[in-house]
């Protein structure tokens, strides 16, 4: 079975989206089917092009193109779509595609439905989140506002329409049931991790000492720094951890629009909050390994109480223990006390009281560690969770066969 993947962007790009992506895409190719990859203009391709990634083709849509697309300014998202829906037609006939598999944002389950309606061809939409919640974070619209209804309108056609929906959480298949959409044509495969890749490993000494780690308590983030990470309240609570706990650092890895405000706020630490910058991959392992307490303080909005992360799995999958803000898609993930623990959203005293106890208590973290990871490897090991996408397919092309 030819499955073709459409894509805002992958692979080389580093990112929580590229990761599921990558991860979606290796496993199904290890149970036999033939996965093949398009990624939108977004992924920043001047030119039309195909490239192999581990003997998948990555086909690549161009952001200069002539005609109507590029009349219309390659940054408009009708534009954007125009350029995808052509570039989907072309890799349909040329790899004779059995099934279209479209990964939001709509911008690109959208012209995977005019080419699959075009070409008698099944569509599965997965939503990974709303689009409209995203852009209330990213500041270019607002909650009720007419783009924010639009946007959730044309999402809500797209879902009505698909042949199947997937969504990655309970939270976001139940907000599908709010808009009417029938609950046999929903189908949930969660975030998940590469749990033979993600494994306990001993401190990486010398990384350790390149980055002045001292040998007290190491709390960690590794991610990308958007606002509704809650990566500020974060470095503001650090600072009282540390009046506390004086040689208690706070390991940030990664980057993004947040750094800069990050930054100036970690002056007023006493030295104690270390950037890394962005990291290859291949390093993350030795990143986590330095790591006592992985803290993850989302803030509460309706995209990340509707939207599980990658990241708290990959922590887990490490054997690292796990303290985390309590907004839902916290929630379906950590079992508070369990697998690791939960405070209040943006509750400082109670984030300091809950983070100094880790700190103090070996034996605590390595309890939630251990609960961690067997549930990583139990219920969130991508190996077992891909084989949905299996009878899912199977499914959508035996019903159309019966048509």
């Amino acid at each position: 079975m030819k499955v073709l993947h459409v894509l805002d962007h992958s692979v080389p790009l580093f990112s929580g989206y590229s990761f599921r992506s990558q991860s979606i895409i290796r496993f199904q190719q290890a149970l036999g089917l033939e996965p093949v990859v398009l990624t939108s203009p977004k992924h920043g391709s001047l030119n039309d092009e195909v490239e192999a990634r581990d003997g998948i083709p990555y086909y690549r849509t161009g952001r200069s193109r002539d005609g109507l697309a590029a009349r219309l300014a390659v940054a408009s998202e009708l534009g954007l779509m125009l350029c995808l829906a052509r570039r989907i037609a072309y890799v349909v006939q040329s790899e004779k595609i059995d099934l279209i598999h479209s990964h939001s944002p709509l911008l690109n389950g959208l012209p995977a439905l005019w080419v699959g309606h075009r070409r008698k061809i099944p569509v599965v939409y997965e939503a990974r989140a709303f689009w409209e919640d995203a852009a209330v974070d990213h500041g270019t619209t607002r909650e009720g506002s007419l783009r924010y209804r639009s946007t959730r309108s044309l999402e809500t056609f797209l879902f009505r329409s698909a042949d199947r929906v997937v969504t990655i959480c309970e939270a976001m298949r139940a907000e599908l049931a709010g808009r009417g959409i029938a609950a046999e044509k929903v189908v949930v495969v969660p975030n998940g991790v590469d749990a033979d890749w993600f494994t306990p490993r001993p401190k990486a000494a010398a990384l350790a000492h390149e980055l002045g780690l001292n040998g007290g308590p190491v709390f960690g983030f590794i991610g990308s720094f958007y606002h509704y990470e809650g990566l500020r309240f974060l470095v503001h609570a650090f600072g009282e951890i540390q009046r506390q706990i004086p040689a208690a650092r706070l390991l940030l890895v990664g980057g993004g629009a947040e750094e800069a405000r990050l930054k100036e706020m970690a002056r007023d630490v006493n030295g104690g909050v270390i950037f890394t910058g962005q990291i290859p991959h291949e390093r993350v392992r030795d990143y986590y390994s330095v790591i006592d307490i992985c803290v993850f303080p989302r803030i509460s909005m309706r995209l990340t109480d509707l939207v599980t992360p990658l990241k708290p799995l990959e922590a887990m999958a490490m054997g690292k223990a796990v303290l985390a803000s309590d907004v839902g898609g916290h929630k379906e993930l950590i079992r508070d006390g369990i697998n690791g623990l939960l405070f209040p959203s943006s509750d400082p005293t109670d984030f300091c009281a809950h983070a100094v106890r880790l700190a103090n208590d070996r034996g605590l973290r390595a309890a939630l560690g251990e609960a961690g990871r067997r549930y990583a490897v139990n219920e969130r090991s991508w190996e077992r969770l891909v084989r949905r996408y299996v009878g899912l397919y199977e499914e959508v092309l035996s019903a159309q066969k019966k048509c």
